[in-house]
């Protein structure tokens, strides 16, 4: 319920404060299960991808957001999945498979972190293969700039964000995994 109170309200804040371009919203399933693979600059991605994306989504979320008691119970109640990153996390796995098995959408940033291009994370097409799912990808631009790592005041700005779909083709998991990556990383 508090979903469906907080995105409209996201929505309609975002369009007082930003102007925000949404392209390719067709390639997202409208039912069905689907990892949505994005970049990550800000801290802003999560919402703008809730604000971007007409289902509701499952976000896999570094395990240090819940921390504080409050916030986690928000996140969670959002629909975040606790992650501890660097290792082969199964709890966390095994929550995305049963959510994806229940036809919903989980969102994985591949890259693990905010910034970050030197790593792909191989969990995406782990997920995919696994649980034989579809991937839609999706580049957001302009975050970074409306609030960089580090910063704490909101710029006005403006955000755009694509969505495209990518398709596994017998690959291992980690080549898909940088196909998924180089894929979001081509869209303009």
């Amino acid at each position: 319920m508090l979903y469906e109170i907080l995105k409209p309200l996201a929505i309609f804040l975002f369009k007082i404060f930003f102007k925000i371009e949404v392209k390719g919203k067709e390639k997202i399933p409208k039912k069905g299960r689907f990892i949505l693979a994005s970049n990550h600059t800000s801290v802003l991605d999560p919402v703008v991808l809730g604000v971007a994306c007409p289902r509701r989504l499952y976000f896999l979320a570094k395990e240090e957001l819940f921390e504080n008691k409050l916030f986690s119970l928000l996140i969670k109640t959002l629909g975040a999945i606790p992650l501890k990153r660097g290792s082969s996390d199964l709890k966390a796995i095994k929550k995305a498979l049963t959510l994806l098995a229940k036809e919903k959408p989980v969102v994985i940033f591949p890259q693990g972190t905010r910034g970050r291009f030197d790593e792909v994370k191989k969990g995406v097409g782990f997920l995919a293969k696994r649980s034989n799912s579809c991937v839609v990808v999706s580049k957001i631009i302009g975050t970074e700039k409306i609030l960089p790592k580090g910063r704490k005041k909101l710029r006005l700005g403006k955000i755009k964000v694509i969505f495209d779909k990518v398709f596994y083709k017998n690959e291992n998991y980690q080549d898909f995994s940088l196909k998924i990556f180089e894929r979001i990383m081509s869209l303009d």
